[in-house]
């Protein structure tokens, strides 16, 4: 199966549509199963010039329930394709630099010299 589809502003385009195969195979190649997300592309803002149309488009996805505003499918569709093939974040280690003392300690420091 694959993932489904929604959009009220007249669908996805076909670019998006072609490199969509490619998507899943890497979700299923993460462990993740397409069949269980929905994408929803909606208008992120009223247009504002009826001929022009809208500059961006929201992007809901439902499984992962988050949102993305981006102005094409395209730059969704490396956005969402990134976020499916990240690593999970294991807590770094912290590095442990020694810290610089600030300007007060330096300067009680020098203060308390002998002269």
């Amino acid at each position: 199966m694959s993932i489904t589809l929604q959009s009220t502003v007249g669908g996805f385009s076909s670019e998006f549509l072609q490199k969509l195969p490619a998507l899943e195979k890497a979700m299923i190649a993460h462990g993740l199963e397409p069949s269980q997300f929905v994408i929803s592309k909606d208008w992120a803002t009223p247009a504002t010039a009826p001929l022009i149309g809208p500059f961006f488009y929201d992007y809901t996805v439902f499984e992962e329930s988050f949102t993305v505003t981006e102005p094409n499918d395209i730059q969704f569709l490396d956005y969402f394709y990134d976020r499916c093939i990240a690593e999970d974040d294991a807590t770094p280690e912290p590095t442990s630099r020694a810290r610089r003392p600030g300007l007060i300690r330096r300067i009680f420091r020098w203060m308390a010299q002998p002269v």
